[in-house]
């Protein structure tokens, strides 16, 4: 197996550790955990980009995800979560009829960090070192 991805003009490793919570951090996505998984693989295949791992805590998401260097991480958390919101409450409309639900079912906010295969010490290093 190939240790870099491949687009046409370039050749990457680019993963990112994304992290969000449900709107007031409410312990609601327990009795969903399969489900939301199932939404966020769809999601991911749908957009050619490759979950390295997800897990579903219940009262907030990490997910970590490689996707090509053409996409902004905020485009990718958008995606994240604006279709795992409509794709869950359209399955699961029981979630609709919760007051705190009906306008957003994600908090606004994330935590995002970029990872390679290489420590940010190791890259420092390297680039220090170059005209030693």
């Amino acid at each position: 197996m190939e240790k870099f991805n491949k687009s046409r003009h370039a050749r990457y490793l680019l993963n990112l550790h994304i992290v969000w919570i449900p709107k007031y951090r409410k312990a609601v996505l327990g009795p969903y955990r399969e489900a939301l998984t199932d939404i966020l693989h769809s999601i991911a295949k749908d957009k050619g980009w490759k979950i390295l791992a997800v897990e579903v805590m219940p009262d907030h998401i990490h997910l970590f995800v490689s996707v090509p260097p053409s996409i902004s991480p905020s485009e990718v958390v958008k995606c994240f979560k604006g279709q795992s919101a409509r794709k869950l409450l359209v399955k699961f409309p029981e979630l609709v009829h919760q007051r705190d639900y009906r306008a957003s079912f994600w908090a606004p906010s994330y935590f995002v960090a970029s990872a390679g295969d290489v420590s940010s010490e190791t890259i420092k290093a390297y680039i220090e070192g170059q005209y030693d």
